[in-house]
């Protein structure tokens, strides 16, 4: 995963050096809505809603561009382990802070000097800040890795000096694992920027 990272850091420092690019440098936050989705079928998995704030950058040729972010994200999932009918059902509840860095290439798919509309994609890479499970639940904060990978995909739009994104997310390796037990993110997020410069 720290290969990629800085191959793609490579390669963008690289086209910055040899081209003229536009450049946009900006601040974001928004809201985040994850889940959890889990190995076994005697789980149910509900969404839970929070937030995410950090900066972005965008380097682009014409309609094409990058977007390299850094972000505060506060996201997790409540998973119900379903029992036999005289029991009640487990709660797990997973509350996890991760600093996050998606790493986006991207089209505007259609461009003026006021509204652009974007389409975007690219690998996210999100490194584990805290983490924490309800006290009812069997699992525990070492199920928790310290760093995963996913795929990030979406669309935006800017208005002038404005910009709003909405984004899915889905991790490519387990976020909580055991030796029966793993549990991927899912994630939704809406998030509204301004370019500072």
């Amino acid at each position: 995963m720290k290969r990629l990272f800085f191959v793609f850091i490579f390669t963008l420092v690289t086209l910055i050096l040899a081209a003229q690019p536009d450049l946009d440098l900006g601040i974001k936050a928004g809201l985040t809505n994850s889940e959890f989705s889990v190995s076994r079928e005697n789980y149910n998995s509900e969404s839970i809603l929070s937030y995410h704030v950090g900066a972005f950058g965008r380097v682009g040729w014409g309609r094409v561009f990058l977007q390299p972010e850094v972000y505060f994200n506060s996201r997790g999932g409540d998973l119900k382990e379903i029992t036999n009918s005289n029991a009640m059902d487990i709660p797990h509840k997973f509350d996890m802070n991760t600093v996050d860095v998606p790493l986006l290439a991207g089209i505007k798919l259609f461009k003026s000097d006021f509204i652009n509309v974007r389409a975007m994609g690219g690998p996210l890479f999100s490194f584990v800040t805290s983490k924490d499970v309800n006290e009812e639940s069997r699992f525990t904060v070492d199920a928790f890795r310290d760093q995963f990978f996913g795929w990030q995909y979406g669309v935006g739009i800017d208005l002038w000096m404005i910009t709003i994104d909405a984004r899915f997310e889905n991790s490519r390796n387990s976020v909580v694992q055991t030796s029966d037990f793993n549990a991927r993110n899912k994630t939704f997020l809406i998030s509204a920027g301004i370019k500072l410069f």
